[in-house]
């Protein structure tokens, strides 16, 4: 038996083992049932007050993402607008001083090709000049003729260097002050020519130089000797010394019609090389001089006119310099600020991830706070038999008293 105590009259009331243990079962119910429903009331308030905290962070990250992501999309909008427009200004300059500079040059280079073309006009009137001399040259041929005979036999009795050199040096003082006229006595390199020629301007700088070899030949003589046997060496002795002409002035092959025409080219066998007749050995030389001075004067006149083509050429280089200089900066420009994006880019994908591991915890706080609504007795006592024996006892006592 047991006693139990009136709370309200305190009175003792006996009874036995069965109803006492139903009685504390179903006050234990009882607590349990409040315990139950205060701690499930404390967690939906919690659950609640978390996901509102959480939805309200959520919600003031994503508004602080999309305000910060708005800023960087107007920045970056705006230094395209002011790359764009700088682009635009510098472009619209470079055509600008193009455009202005070569009209300024257009009448400046014509004057140049019309001065070079005036130049070349006059080489080719001083080649028609030169052509003139010497088909008079060669209209002499006929009267020298007839002093052929008379100046052979007078070259066979006199050396025919003795002859050129005295003529030479007869017309040295007027008309080549400036002439080096001597015989050839360097034989280092094993064979010398019989006379240099070399003329000089008046600033020193050679303008013209020939290598002379002298040959005659007496009636008697019984093995007779061409021209051409000569022309092997005279071209060695030329370049050995460094002229610019090698001349063989022969009595050789007397009876020759081409010989005796007047001036021999016969540089279609050896370069810069001529057969001439005692007769116009001086007149060769002033025709080789003059033509010489001539083209050096053309010459100088050309490189000032392409010197100042030069100044053209420079401004145009300058101009591809800084084309080329701005596109290289404009190039690094573009490259710097599509850098920029791509980091502009990856912070919003950053940012974007941040948003969706937030959405994601809020979902999960869903879930949470619909597991606690979901929450009861049932669920509780499954798969518990002895829980769920309990609360049957529990329920059942309950419905008995009511």
């Amino acid at each position: 038996m047991k006693e139990i105590i009136c709370p309200n009259c305190g009175s003792h009331i006996t009874v036995d083992e069965s109803l006492y243990a139903s009685i504390v079962n179903q006050v234990r119910n009882d607590e349990f049932n409040a315990d139950v429903d205060r701690r499930v009331a404390e967690l939906k308030a919690q659950v609640a007050a978390e996901r509102k905290n959480t939805v309200l962070e959520t919600q003031n990250t994503i508004q602080k993402v999309e305000a910060a992501h708005a800023k960087e999309m107007a920045e970056k909008d705006q230094l395209i607008s002011q790359l764009r427009a700088s682009i635009s200004q510098n472009k619209e300059k470079v055509a600008l001083a193009v455009a202005e500079e070569k009209n300024r040059n257009l009448e400046a280079i014509q004057d140049k090709e019309n001065t070079i073309i005036r130049l070349q006009e006059q080489m080719v009137a001083n080649k028609e000049v030169a052509s003139q001399k010497i088909a008079l040259l060669n209209d002499e041929v006929g009267r020298l003729k007839e002093m052929k005979l008379r100046l052979s036999t007078k070259m066979i009795g006199e050396s025919l260097e003795v002859h050129c050199s005295t003529v030479f040096n007869q017309m040295r003082a007027s008309a080549f002050p400036l002439a080096y006229f001597e015989k050839d006595n360097d034989a280092s390199a094993g064979s010398k020519g019989d006379f240099i020629f070399r003329d000089y301007d008046d600033e020193g700088h050679e303008i013209v130089s020939i290598m002379f070899e002298m040959k005659n030949e007496a009636d008697e003589t019984a093995t007779k000797h061409r021209n051409e046997d000569f022309f092997a060496k005279l071209d060695a002795d030329r370049r050995q010394k460094r002229c610019e002409y090698a001349v063989l002035v022969s009595l050789l092959e007397p009876e020759s019609e081409l010989y005796n025409g007047g001036i021999v080219d016969v540089s279609y066998r050896y370069e810069k090389m001529y057969v001439i007749r005692p007769q116009f050995f001086l007149s060769f030389i002033s025709l080789i001089d003059n033509a010489a001075k001539k083209t050096i004067d053309l010459q100088k006149q050309l490189i000032v006119a392409r010197n100042q083509s030069v100044d053209v050429t420079n401004f145009e280089s300058k101009l591809i310099a800084f084309r080329d200089g701005f596109n290289r900066n404009f190039q690094l420009a573009s490259d710097k600020f599509a850098k920029a994006i791509a980091e502009i880019d990856n912070t919003i994908q950053h940012l974007q991830k941040v948003k969706d591991n937030l959405l994601s915890s809020g979902n999960q706080l869903r879930l949470a706070n619909n597991k606690a609504e979901e929450l009861s007795i049932k669920k509780l006592t499954y798969n518990n038999p002895t829980m769920k024996a309990k609360f049957d006892e529990a329920r059942q006592l309950t419905d008995n008293n009511a």
